[in-house]
């Protein structure tokens, strides 16, 4: 049965969305809430683990620890805090696990040595206990165990989401280079957009940044698509806790009352966001469509808000001539999408200079590991041309 014992946990995220996490747990109730670098501390019980994987958007593991030490110098000390663990309380002979190392110390400087090393130590603790060994399975196993190994100082934590929040389990259909899940949502956090104004993606591509919008204006929680969490294998695993706390976000789910939209003028891109969004059972939210973004317009009234979301086509995904592309890109805002706030992501800064306006917010982010800049455009009617500067 699981506890109602509070405990510490670790919610792993992408560079700049550390705000929104921490927004994120503490609408769900997490209690002593802290920030760091590309992750969120928190406590809170079994039951809120459940619910941080089920509904978190823009957490990409969440980690249980349950072991730390200062002044680790040596293999034999790291071996022997390792040990110190007593591992037959969290899995068993019979069950595989894996060991994930992230070290980043001048003792010890290759991340798989460490992953083996701790592999040994746990390996030899239940041979010596029982005279025989648990399997490693680093594809699909039954614990997943993550290390930490910061200068001196090491950590052990249980991994309780198993795969990548990321993955959804809606997408099955995707173009070249999609947008990543945790990535999308978080961007679509940074842009202050909470489901009160109508949503438009004009190059949406297979749709992830449209079915994401969907789910937070729906209340709709963002993993209760996956089929799988690791904490599922866990000794202390509760079938009838997990479905409760399943239940109960789901009868908070609600009907957008905003328009989600999104077009793309290739007809592949379009068929792939279809059954994705089917996939995610949002067919009645969402509408998507054949279209040219250059061609296209505002087709609400001025002085209502519209917000624009790309992702735009550049470089791996689509061969065209960037500068072209932007300036028209700031052509079609400036003439046709009068009263609308329009956000892009994009890596390519130089070529987007082309586009001819200032930008209100720019905000670093990072897109599969390239640096990339969200940027800010109010458009108001009559805007003209300005001067653009990256800085």
């Amino acid at each position: 049965m699981a506890t109602t014992t509070t405990f510490p946990m670790i919610a792993k995220t992408f560079f700049g969305f550390e705000d929104i996490l921490a927004e994120e747990l503490k609408t769900l109730n997490a209690k002593q809430i802290e920030k760091g670098p590309r992750m969120v501390s928190f406590y809170g019980d079994t039951g809120f683990m459940y619910k941080a994987n089920l509904s978190l958007r823009t957490a990409l593991k969440i980690l249980k620890p349950i072991a730390r030490k200062q002044r680790i110098y040596t293999e034999e000390q790291l071996y022997d805090f390792v040990q110190s663990v007593n591992w037959s309380k969290y899995f068993t002979i019979d069950q595989t696990f894996s060991v994930h190392a992230t070290v980043t110390s001048k003792k010890f400087k290759h991340s798989k040595y460490v992953a083996l090393k701790t592999k040994d130590a746990i390996v030899d603790q239940f041979r010596k206990k029982f005279g025989m060994r648990p399997d490693v399975d680093t594809q699909d196993p039954d614990l997943s165990i993550s290390l930490h190994l910061s200068e001196n100082f090491c950590s052990i934590a249980l991994d309780s989401s198993g795969p990548s929040l990321h993955q959804r389990g809606y997408r099955d259909q995707t173009n070249i280079a999609p947008i990543n899940e945790v990535l999308a949502a978080g961007i679509i956090g940074l842009s202050g957009w909470k489901g009160y104004t109508d949503f438009i993606d004009p190059m949406c591509g297979s749709g992830t940044l449209l079915i994401e919008a969907a789910m937070i204006a729906a209340n709709i929680p963002a993993n209760i698509n996956r089929s799988y969490f690791a904490f599922e294998k866990w000794q202390d695993w509760d079938k009838e806790l997990f479905e409760k706390i399943k239940n109960s976000l789901l009868s908070r789910v609600q009907s957008p009352r905003v328009k989600i939209q999104g077009f793309d003028k290739a007809p592949s891109a379009v068929n792939k966001a279809h059954d994705n969004v089917s996939n995610a059972n949002l067919d009645d939210f969402i509408e998507v469509w054949e279209g040219n973004f250059f061609d296209s317009k505002k087709e609400i009234a001025p002085d209502k808000p519209l917000h624009l979301l790309f992702n735009p086509p550049y470089g791996e995904r689509l061969k065209l001539d960037a500068d072209k592309f932007y300036e028209n890109v700031g052509d079609t805002l400036k003439g046709k999408y009068p009263g609308s706030e329009a956000w892009f992501i994009t890596t390519d800064l130089n070529a987007f200079k082309k586009i001819g306006l200032r930008p209100s917010r720019k905000i670093k982010v990072f897109n599969g590991g390239l640096e990339a800049r969200l940027f800010q455009f109010k458009m108001y009617a009559g805007s003209k041309k300005a001067k653009f500067n990256t800085k």
